[in-house]
């Protein structure tokens, strides 16, 4: 349910596992795409898959999922409560939802409309572009997670994914990886604002302050509200903003090992930007505030942040291409 880059992606790669019938419901002009060439899709490592027509259903309406066993829902955080609602009166009483989204709440909102039902959270480690031409291609390292659950539909999907290549998992304490996701998901704004690919934030000094300093206040507010976040690739998440204040040359090394990233690879909060889409800067940067307020501290820059954002929003005019001297003096007024 919401077949954009992440859906397309996901849904296409699972639609050449033996068993799996794929419904993929999407807007008018992903179904002329598949129906003309199919899904075109390429992985971390460069290899394109190229998905028929005939190897999936394209739909553009919620009903056609009535018969599904497992609806991933994957559309913005802004639409949850209406694709909830619209799913309530869809699906069996035995569907199983994956919340495959970002932020921390995704699962609660759709538990609240989908009431009896097995909702589970789910996490999205790696990002995927749309390229032109109706491709998607896996740009950033990271694994798929889904709440673990005695429902055995769960386990079934994972290993269908795992089947179809993908990396994943059914973790403990899905909440704290959610926290320690979101924690990095910070970014996604810096990225916006910036225009920068993900390797130009992590290895130019003017933003990798930026990204340190607003991912150390996130961590703080996390602390603070007595929340601990799980690892990431085995590095504790409250390493990050020091790691990232290293001087080049060693972060340089440390990305080599860790970051595997498409020079394409950006934010989806830039993608919205630039197709002049409402962002989720209030389900990540304002979920710290929020949280920050709850727990007594502050966080003004994830606050000047979503402010920058909503800016942008109103602008129109997508990414506005900040550099890091002009992000720094707008983010702290230095």
């Amino acid at each position: 349910m919401g077949a954009g880059a992440v859906g397309c992606y996901v849904g296409g790669r699972l639609a050449r596992v033996d068993g799996v019938e794929v419904v993929l419901v999407g807007r008018p002009w992903l179904r002329e795409q598949v129906a003309a060439s199919g899904l075109s899709l390429v992985d971390l490592a460069g290899r394109e898959h190229s998905i028929r027509a005939d190897e999936l259903t394209v739909e553009t309406s919620a009903s056609s999922l009535a018969g599904c066993d497992v609806v991933l829902c994957c559309v913005k955080s802004g639409q949850t409560d209406e694709v909830g609602a619209g799913l309530a009166g869809v699906l069996g009483p035995d569907a199983v939802v994956v919340s495959l989204q970002n932020g921390v709440r995704n699962a609660e909102r759709l538990r609240a409309r989908l009431a009896g039902r097995v909702v589970l959270a789910g996490i999205v480690g790696f990002n995927v572009v749309a390229r032109d031409g109706g491709g998607f291609r896996h740009t950033t390292v990271g694994a798929l997670m889904v709440e673990r659950t005695d429902e055995p539909r769960g386990a079934r999907l994972v290993a269908a994914m795992r089947a179809a290549g993908l990396e994943a998992g059914m973790p403990s304490e899905i909440e704290r990886h959610q926290w320690a996701k979101l924690l990095v998901n910070l970014s996604n704004a810096v990225s916006a604002l910036s225009g920068a690919p993900t390797r130009d934030m992590v290895l130019r000094p003017g933003y990798r302050r930026i990204v340190a300093a607003v991912m150390g206040e996130g961590y703080r507010v996390l602390r603070a509200a007595g929340i601990r976040p799980a690892s990431l690739r085995g590095i504790p998440v409250g390493w990050l903003p020091r790691l990232l204040r290293l001087p080049t040359p060693l972060v340089r090394l440390l990305a080599r090992a860790q970051l595997k990233a498409d020079p394409e690879a950006r934010s989806s909060m830039f993608a919205d930007l630039d197709r002049r889409r409402t962002t989720e800067v209030d389900d990540l940067n304002g979920e710290i505030v929020r949280l920050a307020e709850r727990a007594g501290v502050e966080a003004p820059l994830n606050a000047r942040l979503v402010q920058l954002i909503r800016e942008a929003e109103v602008a129109g005019a997508g990414s506005p291409c900040l550099g890091p001297d002009a992000f720094w003096a707008a983010l702290t007024g230095r």
